[in-house]
């Protein structure tokens, strides 16, 4: 049992920073499996009802009756606000804006009670057919459950993000069948920061997940479709229009969910009902808003839907969607994002088919032609994601796996760019995230010296090199104590530290001052700089190192370990030395 403990707390010293790889590699590869039986879990909770309930598809809601249409959304809303009201467990936050929050303020502790919380009316929610997607609440629970295993173990917090980064990239790999664009989701919009030895456990993570999954369901992407290709560059210009308008969508939906959660500010219960019966309504012209739509999208891509149908269904889902997320309705805005921007690049397909060529020919006298409908959806897919979320490069990672279609590579690239950059930087909208934890007066962006100081714990920098110490002690025991060329002493008075005294101090005095053989020096009361007992735990970062310091006026730090014994001294140099070493790696 001893060698047990010893063992463990070896691991906890080794993950004190990001170069602890076979540790946090270890660390993934549990926490790949949990999440990945975790999110199949969730998958069967969801699909088996609809299974009962709908006919064909788990996502053929057209199948309901106008009543059904109706009333599903209706009393799911209704459910939602009976669980709020009188369920303490589902009065819990969930969500990954609630995620981001927790990482950043709150070293990323999230606690069961939330997952669970997650489970629960996200199943609600997605079963009764609300226009919101199922990928938001499976990143929560991933990271939950990898934040779970960090509690359990008490690693540092250093470690903890990283491991939240990897229950993130488990979660979407599981979700969507796409380890790729999990492990970069979780570097874009997770952790905002790309960092060779961050890759490698997310990595792990992210492929155990979606063997998982791969083995109790199917390795299938998850949509079947052609492999479309642009026919010819002519096309360019009118990929780059989708980009515009994808970019001024996301803008008026991230916007609109903004709006509608700051202006309507009755209580949760009651906008949960007011949500459920806005989807009711809409649903009964345009069932295809209900669920997250993947069958919907896999018709955009085969042009099954004409031009009416598909301004009908992206007008209804761009302006319900945000609503009802602003209203806080407990899921995602992934799949919605997904579905609107196929919707949209579908519709520009179909307009491109009969404008672009006549617009060219009489312009530049080139005759040109656009390309199948389904890959402007698959465009607007991936540059709505890119938009909404903020994240280029996991939107068209994304994009490749779900279709398996290299030949988009180029044009998605063309398309996402211009999105992200109409949105960001035209339009001046951050991501659908940001904006929300701006919304309620808080923050996640770092600058370089919070990412750097975040990646290791006090342990990387704190020193040992102390020694214990009464005030009052002989002339030998001085001279043994200089001798010992410790830098520190802590004195104590009954056991307990009462004040930290530089061993150079001690030195000088000794050198300056003629004391007997068998005289008494008191550290009480010789000229010396004396440093207060701060505590800070072994786990915290050294940015919450430096933050505490700032706090307290302070230039030093004790740290005690988790049976709260001190076991190390931080000093604002150690820090700063630490940040000059690793500021240019």
């Amino acid at each position: 049992m001893i060698k047990a403990n010893f063992s463990l707390q070896n691991f906890r010293d080794q993950l004190a920073s990001y170069e602890a790889m076979p540790q946090l590699v270890a660390l993934g590869f549990i926490c790949g499996i949990g999440c990945g039986l975790l999110i199949a879990l969730f998958r069967f909770a969801i699909d088996t009802p609809l299974s009962l309930i709908l006919t064909g598809h788990v996502e053929n809601f057209e199948s309901l009756s106008l009543e059904q249409r109706f009333l599903f959304p209706s009393i799911g809303g209704l459910v939602l606000s009976l669980m709020y009201t009188y369920w303490p467990l589902i009065k819990n936050k969930v969500g990954i804006v609630h995620l981001l929050e927790r990482l950043v303020y709150h070293q990323g502790y999230i606690s069961g009670k939330n997952l669970l919380a997650q489970f629960l009316v996200a199943v609600v929610a997605l079963v009764s057919g609300q226009s919101v997607g199922r990928e938001g609440p499976a990143i929560y629970m991933g990271a939950s459950l990898s934040s779970m295993l960090g509690q359990a173990l008490h690693i540092p917090h250093n470690a903890q993000r990283i491991l939240l980064a990897c229950g993130a990239a488990a979660a979407i790999s599981a979700a969507f069948n796409t380890p790729l664009a999990g492990v970069i989701f979780a570097m874009e919009v997770i952790l905002i920061e790309y960092t060779v030895a961050g890759f490698t456990p997310v990595i792990v993570a992210a492929v155990t997940s979606s063997l998982i999954t791969r083995l109790i369901f199917s390795s299938a992407p998850l949509f079947d479709v052609p492999a479309f290709g642009i026919l010819s560059y002519s096309e360019i210009p009118w990929i780059m229009l989708l980009g515009i308008i994808i970019g001024l969508l996301a803008t008026l939906f991230i916007k609109l969910m903004i709006f509608t959660s700051q202006k309507i500010s009755w209580p949760l219960q009651h906008k949960l009902i007011l949500a459920g019966l806005l989807t009711g309504i809409v649903a009964i012209a345009y069932p295809q808003v209900m669920g997250t739509g993947y069958d919907t999208i896999e018709d955009t891509f085969l042009g099954k839907l004409d031009a009416n149908a598909l301004l009908g269904i992206l007008i209804a889902k761009v302006l319900l969607t945000p609503i009802i997320l602003g209203l806080g309705m407990p899921a995602g805005l992934i799949g919605p994002s997904l579905f609107i921007g196929a919707v949209c690049g579908a519709l520009l397909g179909i307009y491109g088919s009969f404008f672009y060529p006549t617009l060219f020919y009489n312009t530049f006298f080139i005759p040109t032609s656009v390309s199948h409908i389904g890959l402007y959806a698959m465009l607007g897919m991936g540059a709505m994601m890119a938009a909404v979320l903020n994240a280029p490069l996991a939107a068209l990672i994304a994009l490749l796996e779900l279709t398996y279609n290299p030949h988009i590579i180029f044009p998605a690239m063309i398309a996402i760019v211009v999105a992200n950059f109409t949105s960001r930087y035209i339009c001046i909208t951050p991501s659908a995230f940001l904006a929300s934890l701006q919304a309620q007066g808080l923050d996640y962006r770092l600058g370089p010296l919070e990412q750097i100081l975040t990646r290791a714990s006090v342990a990387k920098a704190m020193s040992r090199n102390f020694q214990f110490s009464y005030a009052k002690i002989t002339y030998n025991q001085a001279k043994r104590m200089i001798v010992q060329n410790r830098m520190w002493f802590i004195i104590k008075d009954d056991d307990l530290p009462i004040f930290i005294f530089p061993a150079t101090n001690l030195e000088n005095f000794m050198q300056c001052n003629l004391v007997e053989k068998d005289g008494i020096v008191d550290l009480n009361r010789i000229p010396a700089e004396r440093y207060k007992i701060i505590k800070v735990n072994l786990k915290v970062t050294l940015y919450d190192a430096l933050q505490l310091m700032n706090q307290n006026q302070a230039d030093l730090l004790c740290v005690y370990n988790h049976s709260d014994h001190l076991i190390g001294l931080l000093s604002r140099g150690q820090i700063k030395n630490y940040y000059d070493d690793k500021q240019y790696v």
